[in-house]
């Protein structure tokens, strides 16, 4: 196959394989939600492309539609597999997205504790940024090194900042970013500076810590209100196999099976929203 360099917003040049993922990706590349797209597999450290997060859907949107066409055969159901299917990938996404925001944030004020050392050993901003890049874990290094190689290759200081805030949206990061980019503005003591970011940055952090302690209890009770109905459904057929055929054959049932589907995932969002507290 050929292979063609694509130039990534971030100023990188990343080869991508020409094929029917590239042409994919070309065709979408003008609608909004393929931008939305390509900017949560940034965030989430994915080395995939839109084509081929696209083409990867459709193939399971289809599986998962033929599968639930094959045991239960009616339309809706069918339907709502299709739907879960084709969300799966994007779901995983978001959890890559989330899981490497996490560690970002939790890794960040060691490494602002490293840069104020270095700042104080007498390293200019640029080397302290190398520093953080040469003895930070991941995702941390390789942000770091690549804001870093970004000034080497001319881009200004602030620019670099901010490209690098994009791929890695962690409200932590804007905090540090913002105090450094008014030291640059108004003057003061850097290191003072970066000293009072990593307190607050790791307040911040043990009082998320208190708060997903404290509302446990309410998440478990969504996932326990959540399941409960699902699971008794399953042991009730492996009790008495058969024992819920009704639901999905009478048109009756079915209209209960979609309210009491409607009002589990309503309930669920209600949960959600309640221990969903920010800080």
């Amino acid at each position: 196959m050929k292979k063609n360099k694509v130039k990534e917003d971030d100023g990188l040049v990343r080869e991508e394989t020409q094929g029917i993922s590239h042409l994919i990706g070309e065709s979408l590349k003008h609608y909004d939600f393929a931008e939305d797209l390509g900017r949560l597999i940034i965030h989430a450290g994915s080395r995939a492309s839109v084509g081929s997060i696209a083409l990867t859907s459709c193939g399971l949107a289809l599986a998962a539609a033929l599968v639930a066409h094959l045991v239960v055969g009616t339309l809706p159901i069918v339907a709502l597999a299709t739907m879960i299917g084709g969300s799966l990938r994007y779901i995983v996404l978001r959890l890559q997205k989330t899981r490497r925001l996490a560690r970002f944030d939790t890794a960040l004020p060691d490494a602002i504790e490293l840069m104020a050392r270095a700042l104080r050993a007498g390293h200019s901003m640029g080397s302290s940024i190398e520093v953080i890049a040469e003895q930070s874990p991941e995702p941390l290094k390789g942000e770091f090194a690549l804001c870093f190689q970004q000034q080497k290759f001319g881009i200004p200081f602030r620019d670099a900042l901010l490209a690098m805030n994009d791929r890695t949206p962690s409200n932590d990061l804007r905090f540090l970013i913002t105090a450094v980019l008014v030291q640059k503005e108004t003057g003061g003591d850097l290191t003072d500076i970066l000293d009072r970011t990593t307190q607050v940055i790791r307040d911040r952090i043990r009082i998320q810590g208190e708060v997903r302690t404290y509302t446990a209890q309410g998440r478990l009770t969504g996932w326990i209100l959540g399941l409960m109905p699902v699971i008794m459904l399953l042991l009730l057929n492996v009790v008495s196999p058969g024992y819920s055929q009704i639901l999905f054959s009478d048109p009756f049932g079915q209209k209960l099976l979609y309210a009491g589907g409607t009002l589990i995932v309503i309930g669920g969002l209600i949960i959600r929203k309640i221990v969903d507290i920010k800080v």
